[in-house]
């Protein structure tokens, strides 16, 4: 029925759509209940268990795909004409079917049949083999689809069509697979009562449903369906005027107009009506619906803001036939709104803003979120709204609030002749459907302005940090170049070779080119170097012990195994963390003491391999305050022994090694324990994973 899909679409338009709502609207039609049913109970959505229920199958399709299969089938019927082939009036045979199916479902209570939705479904599908007959013969059944519904029916649909619409309608709900008798309900609805005496409760109860909706006047044959279903009389006299008076309340609610609707007219009746009204409001939403849809991808496609509300207002126009257009948008704080510099006006409308707590029509429809018409005429108009009437050049204004999440984001304003207000009333929700396309995009956009201003302020703040730690590492390499040349200039005096302390100066002037490039590129490059732990310890030792940052009371061991140590990591990074933590641990000796680098060999830490590598410090400790904090960043100053900067650093070095680092500190000094992935550690460990995989 075309009235159960406008208010189908109007349901799943609504923000606060329920399911429960949803199944109670399409319970009161047959068709769009056989259409849901079929999809729920197809291999893409079926498990096995017995999901009868019209709810359940809703639940399970999920809100998407039930909005996908009402607008298909509106597109169907409005563009095909179906089921309208042959101006078939289907108001006759919804109000059997939906009779039928409250009758069949308060049979089953009497009965205390177990399963009372299954047999209201079971009523309201039981002539649905009539529906697929008229859809696959249209021409050749339109009569017949008319026809009183009895044995004679039968006969004919046999003899024309080779099949009668009770074996139409169960073969249909058979390749659903439903583990129930609604497929023999429909089968047998027809059959003689001397055969249902030991039939199942379900078609017993249809089949005194089906009597009692369509054939009162055989008194003979309703009293033996009923003995089978156990009840008397005055029990089906109140069931039947129960049914009649919830058929004609849903009737009434979806307004379809039962006078007439159970006449059986002559083959020269079926003339087309000249016009459909529902038909024709179908036709409209249907369109509106597709208008929407393609000003939405039309939204999607805008670049910024700017360019979005443009469109928002242009497309306004030609939508609604506004005479000119504005968008007011709501500011952050929601106590004004304020215009956009778009259009010819952009001055006036950039220095354009409505207070919201000041009162006013305009901000009482943002504020309610509410449609509004104004009139140039009104009395209660206010200077700002006075200025808005004057930039549009109108005689009145419809205000659409832009809404998405029951937050108003911003307030469309169409200027129309006064002649043309009551026509937007009759478009309501057309307007309202495009004020919701427009709402979600313009919440993306800004979210994305937001997100590119957070962007931005994260990028400041990287570059802020990497100053402080580039300022930080230059220090290191440009102290020990000061103390290389303090070097340089004795040996020079004294004529020795320079070789080696030029080539360290080299090393340093380079890495200082490279820290001051790092600023350049805050995320570097992830290739995986393979890097010799012993030789990188040789060369930062050699970098202290040649020049005065090592005192004579300050003792460095280095304890390390034979066998090669080698890790994933680059040589430069694991260098500067070396410098920074035997630069910490010397000026934690200031009374003189024993540092200590050693290399303990392997570890496994959650299925990845390692090499761990020590520095500890014979010095005071650290207190709990100074180790809780240890490797936060500060700006300035060292609140301690170990504390400032340089360990921020080598935290986040570490990290970038995918390596772990802690530190334990006591009466007897502080140790620094790092794991760096060991040569392979990774590729290794996929192998392992794969293998394993195998086996299992």
């Amino acid at each position: 029925m075309p009235q159960i899909l406008i208010k189908l679409i109007e349901h799943l338009q609504a923000d606060d759509a329920g399911m429960p709502e949803l199944a109670a609207l399409i319970a009161k039609d047959a068709a769009m209940t056989s259409k849901i049913l079929t999809v729920a109970n197809s291999s893409a959505y079926h498990r096995g268990n017995r999901a009868v229920g019209l709810e359940q199958s809703l639940v399970a399709l999920g809100t998407d795909m039930i909005k996908t299969l009402v607008i298909s089938e509106s597109v169907f019927q409005t563009f095909n004409s179906f089921p309208h082939s042959g101006s078939t009036d289907l108001r006759g045979f919804w109000k059997g079917s939906l009779t039928t199916a409250v009758i069949a479902r308060e049979i089953a209570k009497q009965m205390e049949y177990p399963h009372v939705e299954e047999a209201y479904l079971a009523g309201l599908l039981h002539n649905v083999g009539r529906l697929a007959l008229l859809a696959t013969a249209p021409k050749e059944y339109a009569y017949n689809f008319m026809a009183r519904d009895d044995e004679a029916l039968c006969a004919v649909e046999q003899r024309t069509l080779q099949i009668t619409h009770s074996e139409a309608g169960a073969w249909l709900i058979e390749r659903w697979h439903l583990d129930s008798f609604l497929a023999d309900s429909v089968l047998y609805h027809h059959e003689p009562l001397s055969r249902l005496e030991s039939a199942h409760p379900l078609i017993r109860a249809v089949r005194l449903a089906h009597l009692l909706c369509f054939h009162r006047d055989e008194d003979p044959a309703i009293e033996d369906a009923a003995r089978l279903c156990g009840l008397d009389g005055e029990v089906l006299e109140h069931i039947s005027l129960s049914a009649a008076r919830q058929v004609e309340k849903a009737a009434t609610y979806l307004g379809i107009d039962l006078a007439g609707a159970d006449d059986i007219p002559t083959p020269a009746a079926y003339a087309p009506p000249v016009v459909d009204p529902v038909q024709q409001r179908l036709s409209e939403e249907v369109r509106n619906m597709v208008l929407v849809s393609e000003m939405g991808q039309t939204f999607a496609r805008q670049q910024g803001e700017a360019g979005l509300l443009e469109s928002i207002a242009r497309s306004a126009r030609i939508l609604f036939d506004f005479e000119n257009a504005v968008v007011l948008l709501a500011d952050p704080t929601g106590h004004a709104l304020h215009g956009v510099a778009t259009g010819e006006q952009q001055q006036r409308l950039a220095e354009f803003s409505i207070p919201l707590n000041k009162g006013g029509i305009v901000a009482e429809a943002a504020l309610n979120a509410k449609l509004t018409y104004v009139s140039r005429q009104s009395p209660e108009l206010n200077v700002a709204e006075e200025q808005l009437f004057r930039m549009l050049g109108s005689e009145g204004m419809v205000c659409l609030p832009l809404v998405t999440n029951h937050n108003c984001l911003a307030l469309l304003i169409g200027g129309a002749p006064n002649w043309q207000m009551a026509g937007y009333s009759k478009r309501e929700r057309f307007l309202q459907s495009f004020g919701t396309q427009a709402a979600v995009a313009l919440e993306t956009a800004i979210s994305e302005r937001g997100y590119a201003k957070r962007q931005i302020a994260h990028v400041a703040e990287e570059y802020r940090e990497a100053s402080r730690r580039v300022v930080h590492e230059v220090n290191n390499p440009l102290s020990i170049i000061k103390n290389y040349l303090s070097v340089l200039d004795g040996k020079l005096a004294k004529r020795e070779p320079v070789v080696g302390e030029m080539s360290i100066l080299n090393e340093e002037i380079d890495r200082v080119g490279q820290l001051i490039n790092g600023l350049a590129d805050l995320q570097p490059s992830e290739a995986v170097r393979v890097t010799d732990v012993g030789r990188v310890v040789e060369d930062v030792l050699r970098l202290f012990r040649a020049t005065d940052f090592v005192p004579a009371s300050v003792q460095i061991v280095v304890r390390m195994q034979e066998e090669p140590a080698e890790i994933d990591g680059d040589a430069d990074m694991l260098k500067q963390i070396l410098v920074n933590l035997i630069k910490n641990a010397i000026e934690a000796l200031a009374g003189g003491g024993k540092i200590e680098i050693s290399n303990r060999g392997h570890v496994n830490r959650e299925r990845k391999l390692y090499l761990e590598l020590v520095v500890s410090d014979t010095g005071p400790g650290l207190s709990t305050e100074v180790l809780a904090n240890l490797f936060s960043p500060v700006r300035s100053g060292k609140d301690g022994a170990h504390h400032g900067l340089g360990l921020s650093i080598v935290h986040s070095l570490v990290k970038k090694m995918q390596g772990m680092i802690t530190c334990r500190s006591g009466k007897s000094g502080t140790t620094f324990e790092i794991l760096l992935p060991a040569r392979g550690s990774t590729s290794q460990v996929a192998g392992v994973n794969a293998r394993a995989m195998d086996s299992v």
